[in-house]
């Protein structure tokens, strides 16, 4: 049974549960769907991924739920969350192929991202995505630009900011496009 925690256009999160752990299981145990999630080389089997679930549970991860059939299509999360700092990491995958490329990820993307910043206060989201996952970036990038552009100000890819003294701050330096406009030369 699932829970509408978060409801969007296409799919809706509910908290994960172990009664889905055999389908974790296989989707992460599946070359096409494990290579793009950096789980390939590993052998996952039920313990292992119900020792993961039962760690994470309390933690905001979510089961992404086609909204039309209540079918089980994926997991997205929001992970090493730091409430000082007021960052997160972003990691989804979406194991059903049929799922795939249709704009069920990016739904889900665009309602945890408004969950992040409107729920739980956040100001910096990452999502690092391995560079020959071409679908994701594209997908990824529709996300970004119908929530991340309109509502929020993007600071740069894989960017981290820390609170310290009062202040938060940014490490490393990143251009935006107003940045390219005004340079000279460089």
């Amino acid at each position: 049974m699932y829970f509408k925690k978060i409801i969007g256009d296409k799919v809706y999160l509910s908290p994960r549960s172990l009664d889905d752990i055999e389908k974790y299981t296989e989707w992460l145990n599946d070359y096409e769907i494990a290579k793009y999630v950096n789980q390939n080389r590993n052998v996952i089997n039920i313990d292992i991924e119900k020792a993961y679930l039962e760690k994470t549970n309390n933690d905001y991860n979510f089961a992404i739920v086609d909204k039309e059939s209540d079918k089980l299509i994926g997991s997205i999360g929001l992970m090493d969350i730091k409430q000082v700092d007021r960052t997160a990491e972003l990691g989804i995958f979406i194991g059903d192929k049929e799922y795939l490329s249709k704009g069920y990820g990016s739904d889900a993307i665009k309602i945890l991202l408004d969950y992040g910043f409107n729920q739980l206060n956040l100001n910096n989201i990452k999502l690092c995505v391995l560079d020959f996952n071409k679908r994701a970036m594209r997908n990824i990038s529709l996300a970004i630009i119908k929530w991340v552009f309109i509502k929020r100000h993007l600071h740069g890819p894989c960017r981290k900011s820390v609170y310290n003294k009062g202040k938060s701050q940014s490490a490393g330096k990143s251009k935006s496009k107003t940045d390219n406009q005004t340079d000279s030369g460089s």
